[in-house]
């Protein structure tokens, strides 16, 4: 299954899977306004047995089947993580 993975400008470590058959403003317009506008990451074929740094591969794919994208948000760390990630 073939993808397109586009970061968002508007917010930190959010990304969006959007299958091969659809461009970003097919998007739901609220979807496209929280993610603002996309930058091109990369194009992946993606298959079960490959790994995903922050996302689950089979979760991504039954998405992108059923809706056409995955949108993955940053993680959740702990206040003190993430005062931390910002501060050292």
């Amino acid at each position: 299954m073939l993808c397109t993975i586009y970061r968002s400008e508007k917010r930190s470590e959010t990304y969006l899977y959007l299958a091969q058959n659809l461009d970003f403003q097919d998007l739901p317009d609220d979807l496209r306004d929280h993610f603002g506008e996309p930058v091109l990451v990369m194009r992946l074929k993606l298959a079960r047995a490959r790994k995903l740094a922050r996302a689950d591969v089979d979760k991504v794919m039954s998405c992108l089947e059923d809706q056409g994208f995955y949108l993955q948000l940053p993680p959740q760390l702990p206040v003190e993580e993430e005062i931390a990630r910002r501060f050292s």
